[in-house]
């Protein structure tokens, strides 16, 4: 296993519903030994870990940013300055932990939200990047049967329900605290966004924007092509080498280089390659940058779903095997998948039949 913990905290934060009051319970000091030995309880505190992680990377909603630079209010604690703390070893991990949960509780209050859940800070190591991960997670009812029958409730971890979770690359801070991308975040879920409170308990405000990092490259691919006048199966290979790498790099949680796909991308005897044509066209673009792999599949492909309709098909279709007419906005769709067919032609035959031509 590449995931190596250094420590790791687990609190629970509950709220009284008589009295609306925040309780915090502290979790105990050891839960993990840092020294690299795995016993059978180690061994499962690291796979709980590794698939927080994995399901933390997986998220595709995330946003980026810094600790604000603002002091703060009064006697209030920052996380930053915690952190701090415990990474100029001032203080153990595990006193730094219960200080951020006492700092969320108090924010929990401040905002007076019904946030419940399993607080977990780890620090960590994976694939040669050092992590500091805090996350609430929610928790779930699940029921389970005896040999007698009996049904019994119990809870658990919802660690696939993740939406209050927060990284910080600690690479990146120490070496460039200035810098504008060190924390990711999940951006939101329904109805409003995790900023509300838990940016606020971190102490971070976003900085770059994944998305539209990720929109500049696309349009600067489509541009290249374009004035490189390449024919429709050159754009198309570009476009897909395009989406490989950036597959590539998400599936090993890398970021996205320019110079790296200026190699990746073919060019023609006496054109620039793409990353000489970024540099040449000053696009707003970073060196390199984490991207949203969502708004990089739609360069290859165009979906979309409306009034019971479904469709998806791959752009190099688009123009032969799918015609589109703006003037009666209607889509004419050729060599129709045979599975589709196969659906088609028994729908036609069904409604041939007596029974589903009766006049009610």
């Amino acid at each position: 296993m590449s995931l190596i913990i250094s420590n790791i905290a687990l609190h629970f934060l509950t709220k009284k519903e008589e009295t609306g009051e925040v309780v915090l319970r502290l979790g105990p000091k050891s839960l993990h030994n840092g020294d690299g030995e795995l016993n059978q309880y180690n061994q499962k505190i690291s796979n709980f870990v590794d698939g927080l992680h994995a399901i933390y990377n997986a998220k595709g909603s995330k946003a980026y940013g810094s600790f604000n630079a603002m002091p703060s209010e009064g006697d209030a604690a920052r996380f930053v300055d915690l952190m701090e703390s415990y990474l100029g070893e001032q203080q153990d991990f595990y006193t730094f932990s219960t200080q951020a949960a006492n700092v969320l509780k108090n924010e929990i209050e401040k905002y007076d939200l019904a946030e419940t859940g399993y607080l977990v800070v780890c620090h960590y190591e994976y694939m040669g990047g050092r992590y500091l991960l805090v996350a609430v997670i929610p928790i779930s009812e699940h029921y389970s049967v005896d040999g007698e029958l009996n049904i019994s409730a119990a809870q658990h971890l919802d660690t696939n329900k993740l939406q209050l979770a927060a990284r910080i690359d600690l690479f990146d801070y120490q070496q460039n605290s200035t810098g504008n991308r060190y924390i990711s975040f999940i951006k939101g879920r329904a109805g409003r966004k995790v900023s509300d409170f838990f940016l606020d308990f971190l102490g971070c405000e976003e900085g770059l924007n994944a998305k539209e990092q990720t929109q500049t490259l696309v349009q600067a691919v489509e541009d290249y092509v374009a004035v490189n006048q390449l024919d429709a199966g050159e754009k198309q290979k570009t476009r897909k080498d395009l989406l490989n790498y950036c597959k590539e790099q998400k599936a090993s949680s890398q970021d996205v280089s320019i110079q790296e796909l200026g190699k990746v991308i073919e060019s023609g005897e006496g054109e620039q390659d793409f990353y000489q044509f970024c540099q040449a066209q000053s696009y707003p673009i970073e060196e390199s940058f984490p991207h949203e792999q969502a708004v990089v599949n739609k360069i290859t492909k165009y979906s979309g779903y409306g009034n019971g309709i479904s469709l998806s098909f791959e752009r190099s279709h688009f123009g032969e095997d799918v015609v589109y007419n703006p003037h009666n906005d209607s889509l004419t769709i050729y060599k129709v998948p045979p599975n589709l067919k196969e659906q088609l032609l028994a729908l036609l035959e069904s409604n041939k039949s007596p029974e589903n031509n009766e006049d009610f």
